[in-house]
């Protein structure tokens, strides 16, 4: 055998889809991160005029500028960013937006903050580029929000970047607005990144969202069009830097992707101009699941924190054959462990399935690991 690079050594294969893959079609999915929803009407007829007027060719390497001035009409209106659509790039989902930061900015021997627990693909993204990651714990004390107390404890002359991610996968938590623009600060003293990944920003429930941008000029702002409106198979997403943050940034991007899809960029463009009622549908829809499942959690006597936002809850469950004996039940979740040491003793549960999904599987989970 052909002996791999020595930087895809340090890359596993991701746990989340292992558990989605072995599983039999009947078990109910707690384990996948994507919105059960379907795309708006709107969207999939903006896509479908795209296809018939044959807008199928190449689009600028950052995107069509109709698209790039609305996310930029976007964060100013919602995230208080002022850019500019040359300093917009439209990406293949967050997920390239997160690779190519990494790419453009980290070394070997650069030091990168990464908040523990965190999703997976922070710590994929920045082994690939070399870099060196520093855990910065979030406890179940404090409702797993980073602080940014325990930022400033690991910031060393080494530190290149950290990783910000509210509401966060995999716990829910967001975080305060006072550690946004603390840790924005903190920035902007010590000369770090912040690589502030927003995905999730409209799934918040009885919290409001703040962007370290508004705060700090050393941010990339990530977010996308997956988890809103239920993109997530079309793989659209974009971010914004400062001028220099993004020359550097669009060279990776325009040496490895070219360009973003098409088609799901004018899907995009209707997603931001459009009605946004169905995304307010979504996010009462996803608030009550969440009260469910918080509630049923408790009641088996799993310590559960009351998640603010994404469709994420992560309770404390000790037993070390759980996720085996759920699978083994019909019921599909994800072990703690795969986003962090203090991952250990809990669980990862997605709601983004049905009310009556969810209701059933905790009646499996008491019925049959509980109680069997």
């Amino acid at each position: 055998m052909i002996q791999p690079a020595s930087r895809t050594k340090l890359i596993e294969l991701s746990l989340i889809r292992k558990m989605f893959e072995v599983t039999n079609p009947d078990a109910i999915n707690l384990g996948i991160g994507e919105p059960d929803f379907d795309v708006p009407q709107n969207i999939k007829d903006a896509m479908k005029r795209s296809i018939d007027e044959n807008f199928t060719h190449y689009s600028s390497n950052k995107g069509y500028i109709e698209l790039r001035e609305e996310i930029v009409k976007k964060f100013k209106k919602d995230n208080g960013i002022n850019t500019d659509p040359e300093n917009v790039i439209v990406t293949v989902g967050a997920s390239e937006a997160l690779y190519i930061s990494a790419q453009a900015f980290m070394e070997p021997g650069d030091e990168i903050l990464l908040p523990d627990p965190s999703f997976l693909l922070y710590e994929s993204v920045i082994n690939l580029a070399g870099g060196r990651i520093v855990p910065v714990d979030c406890t179940m004390e404090n409702e797993f929000k980073l602080k940014a107390e325990d930022v400033l404890e690991k910031i060393t002359p080494k530190t290149k970047a950290i990783f910000l991610n509210s509401p966060s996968n995999p716990t829910g938590a967001v975080m305060e607005k006072e550690d946004i623009k603390a840790i924005a600060d903190l920035s902007m003293d010590h000369n770090f990144l912040i690589i502030s990944d927003e995905i999730y920003e409209k799934i918040i429930y009885d919290k409001k969202h703040y962007s370290p941008a508004r705060y700090s000029d050393n941010v990339i702002t990530i977010n996308g069009f997956s988890k809103t409106y239920a993109m997530t198979g079309l793989r659209i997403g974009y971010l914004t830097a400062n001028e220099e943050h993004t020359e550097e940034l669009f060279k990776v991007h325009q040496n490895s992707i070219a360009c973003s899809n098409s088609t799901a960029q004018k899907g995009a463009y209707e997603a931001l101009t459009g009605p946004q009622d169905e995304v307010q549908k979504m996010v009462k829809e996803f608030k009550r699941r969440r009260d469910l499942i918080v509630s049923r959690l408790n009641g088996m006597g799993y310590e559960t924190v009351n998640a603010e936002g994404a469709f994420y809850v992560f309770p404390k469950i000790e037993d070390k054959d759980f996720v085996q004996k759920a699978a083994e039940a019909g019921v599909i979740t994800v072990p703690g462990s795969a986003f962090g040491l203090n991952g250990e003793n809990h669980i990862r549960m997605s709601y983004a399935n049905s009310y009556e999904n969810i209701e059933k599987a905790m009646d499996i989970l008491e019925e049959r690991v509980v109680n069997g």
